[in-house]
């Protein structure tokens, strides 16, 4: 009986191992979703706060969307600081401190000059370089 159980379910149907290829690429589609899923926790905390606005303060507000939608602790800390920095960003915008408290400093390249950073553009080169029949 056991053996024939073990040939219905076979204890490994997929290889364990992806290609290095294969595991850069999930990684990477992984780290895009999770990116999704602060992004849009971010825009409802937000919703929330401006909701609730006359009867919470921001952050009892952000607090609150946190508990219910229970969002489990690693993923709450990074909404939450993601929330209160655009918050933030309303009151006091990076580009005016930047310049303010780095007169004439070098260091910092302006954001306009930055190179943006495009992680999809590795996966689109390579499909280009693969000849469709």
């Amino acid at each position: 009986m056991l053996r024939f159980l073990r040939r219905l379910f076979p204890e490994r149907i997929f290889r364990r191992k992806l290609e290095p290829a294969a595991e850069q690429r999930l990684r990477l589609a992984q780290a895009r979703a999770e990116e999704s899923i602060v992004r849009a926790h971010v825009d409802n905390a937000l919703m929330f706060v401006d909701t609730l606005a006359e009867d919470l303060s921001f952050d009892r507000a952000i607090d609150t969307y946190v508990r219910e939608m229970s969002i489990p602790e690693p993923l709450a800390s990074v909404v939450a600081t993601r929330t209160l920095v655009i918050l933030g960003t309303d009151l006091v915008p990076y580009r005016r401190r930047a310049v303010e408290g780095d007169e004439g400093g070098a260091d910092a390249a302006p954001e306009d000059e930055r190179p943006k950073l495009r992680l999809n553009d590795a996966s689109q080169g390579r499909q280009r370089g693969v000849k469709q029949a």
